[in-house]
């Protein structure tokens, strides 16, 4: 299969490395946050544009868009969560959580999971902005979660190298997954089949079976260092990585088939470590961000 890559934009805006990036409202729009505190909405119809959503004291490492309500949930480090009304962009709710940064965060129904650097696992109310439950899970890191609602299950990684799948409804441990070898910074499901994908800063990529018990599948070394990011095709066949080593990289997600890897010498990438990717339903045009403060715009065309 051939793939062209063609780089559309590299937008500028942030002060400082650009860390998460997230779908909005529609699929033209999306979010970044970076460690400026800046929030910012970005048109794909219209990008060089970009509007300011919020702006926080401290850096943001993790956004979340809930459709339904028209909000954005913000995880400032050191701070806590913050509800911002996408429409008027004003902040209708806060809640602190504890001085540790705040990693990812991830929502099902009317509950809100938070990761933070202390190692424990916050179980949120939406409506009452209240505790539910908070799952002490180690002394590391919770850095990445990933929500299974047919499975009833969330995947939470973790920097002691495990991934802890918590059932959905209690929120107690179901399975211990010793995954990789180090930091787990990135999780999803695969929509297709329930398949678990995992990828660590020990540069491993990897796949667990989540009908079978979470039994290995497929384990590739798939860059030089780091991945921080992954995010699948809208149509379930594609897999892209981003990884410290400055490089995107797209994978058959099926088959873990490396098809094309995206630098800065062949196609004007990132010059610094690649923090965050998000492949979106407009155009099929993905979208990264990076510690050299750009966000970059890619079209991929796939060709047998």
């Amino acid at each position: 299969m051939k793939i062209n890559v063609q780089k559309l934009y590299g937008l500028d805006g942030h002060q400082d490395c650009v860390y998460t990036l997230e779908r909005g409202l529609s699929e033209n729009i999306f979010y970044s946050a970076a460690g400026d505190g800046m929030v910012v909405e970005w048109d794909l119809k219209d990008p060089e544009d970009g509007q300011l959503l919020a702006r926080m004291n401290n850096s943001v490492y993790a956004i979340h868009c809930r459709q339904a309500e028209q909000m954005m949930i913000v995880g400032q480090n050191f701070n806590g969560i913050h509800l911002i009304n996408i429409s008027n962009k004003k902040e209708s709710g806060s809640l602190k959580i504890s001085n540790a940064r705040i990693f990812d965060i991830k929502s099902n129904e009317d509950k809100i999971f938070v990761g933070s650097a202390d190692g424990t696992f916050y179980v949120l109310d939406l409506r009452m902005m209240s505790f539910v439950k908070k799952v002490r899970l180690g002394d590391k890191s919770v850095r990445s979660i990933a929500v299974n609602p047919n499975l009833g299950e969330i995947a939470v990684g973790l920097s002691d190298s495990t991934i802890r799948i918590l059932d959905l409804d209690d929120y107690k441990q179901k399975y211990l997954i010793k995954a990789h070898t180090l930091s787990v910074f990135t999780l999803d499901y695969n929509p297709q089949n329930n398949h678990l994908i995992s990828a660590s800063r020990d540069a491993h990529l990897k796949s667990w079976n989540s009908i079978n018990h979470y039994e290995p599948e497929h384990s590739v070394i798939a860059h030089i260092y780091a991945i921080n990011s992954l995010s699948i095709s809208p149509d379930n066949r594609f897999m892209i990585t981003g990884s410290m080593d400055k490089s995107i990289k797209v994978w058959d997600l099926n088959e873990f088939k490396l098809l094309k890897v995206i630098d800065k010498s062949r196609y004007a990438g990132h010059v610094s470590s690649v923090n965050k990717v998000l492949w979106t339903s407009y155009k099929n045009q993905f979208i990264s961000s990076s510690d050299d403060r750009k966000i970059s715009i890619w079209d991929l065309e796939f060709k047998n």
